[in-house]
């Protein structure tokens, strides 16, 4: 009920006497704003309009010089729902706000209010998230009907925004990639995707080489299918941590590889309890042992996998000087015909 009312003032503050006053109009969505007088730097709020009614008959005098007003005031957010210490701290961020990115800002806040977001709420995701006040609210309404169209509904939606907000910071072009990914590269089923975007929105800006190696080390390593690996939420985590913990089980003869047929000796714990909970449930609850032991897994392994990379590099830099030579061969070119003098 707050928020629907805290919407509708803000709109109901935007569009009042939008049909008086024609001149020089900041558009505030899909509406238009006028500022108050010349060189007003604050927005109509409840405390000036008493002074417009008194002043109304005059106001054609100053329609022409009228300048476009860029700034929330402080009556103004109090108007939108902010208590007086949330004001107070929304118009300290948008005051340093510099050039084009301070026209956003309340444009953003329009945006959140509408999406079903309280004052509240507001105030946090834009601490998480201060890039949001400088993009666009057309962008921010692209970004947030195509997360609409993937399948986060209302609830989910308004959850996903608020714990991660970067989500709208995301061209729709970027989302739409990782969402190919999942469904082509990983297999993922439609449901499932959006099941991942829901519980693990992070992925959106998650390297797609990092991803695919995660998905493929978790899929064969460890024969994990998609549909545990979507309940055990997999991509809140990171590979390191997924390979840590995977190894050390390993290690310690209590996690197998499935064979082809997908059968194991031993039960495997399910992938959801490996990665829940801290290092200390981890040790205690699945792996059964000493945090002195892991850590020294931990160091052992950080080495081990350096090691493998500066031998992948290796490898791909030989690689890269083999095709080099045969494509000197084929062309007979110089540095091709004197290796071959040279042998």
């Amino acid at each position: 009920m707050g928020t629907r009312v805290a919407a509708s003032q803000v709109l109901w503050w935007t569009m009042g006497n939008a049909t008086s006053y024609v001149f020089s109009p900041l558009k505030f969505g899909r509406c238009y704003l006028l500022p108050l007088c010349t060189g007003c730097r604050f927005f109509y709020s409840s405390t000036s309009r008493g002074t417009l009614k008194s002043t109304q008959p005059n106001h054609e005098l100053n329609l022409l010089s009228m300048q476009p007003v860029t700034e929330l005031s402080l009556p103004s957010l109090v108007d939108m729902g902010f208590t007086d210490s949330q004001a107070e701290q929304l118009y300290d961020a948008t005051s340093k706000l510099k050039g084009g990115a301070a026209k956003h800002a309340l444009s953003t806040l329009t945006a959140l209010f509408v999406l079903g977001l309280n004052p509240s709420n507001v105030l946090k995701l834009l601490e998480k998230c201060p890039e949001l006040y400088t993009i666009k609210e057309s962008q921010i309404q692209q970004r947030i009907a195509n997360i609409r169209k993937l399948g986060l509904v209302e609830g989910s939606l308004q959850r996903v925004v608020s714990h991660y907000p970067q989500i709208l910071t995301v061209p729709v072009k970027t989302v739409k990639n990782v969402v190919v990914f999942l469904r082509e590269k990983c297999l993922f089923t439609a449901q499932q995707v959006t099941e991942i975007l829901r519980d693990s929105p992070a992925v959106v800006l998650e390297n797609m080489g990092q991803l695919e190696y995660k998905f493929q080390y978790v899929y064969f390593r460890m024969g994990v299918k998609q549909a545990e690996m979507v309940k055990s939420r997999l991509l809140r985590f990171t590979l390191e941590e997924v390979r840590c913990r995977h190894c050390f089980l390993e290690r310690r003869g209590l996690y197998q590889t499935p064979d082809k047929k997908g059968q194991t000796v031993i039960l495997n714990p399910k992938l959801a309890s490996i990665l829940k909970g801290d290092e200390d449930t981890f040790l205690t609850d699945v792996a059964n042992a000493s945090a002195e032991e892991y850590d020294v897994l931990k160091r052992m392994m950080k080495r081990e996998w350096w090691e493998e990379e500066q031998l992948q590099g290796t490898i791909e830099a030989n690689d890269d000087e083999e095709e080099e030579d045969e494509e000197d061969e084929e062309t007979g070119g110089g540095s091709g015909y004197t290796r071959r003098r040279k042998k």
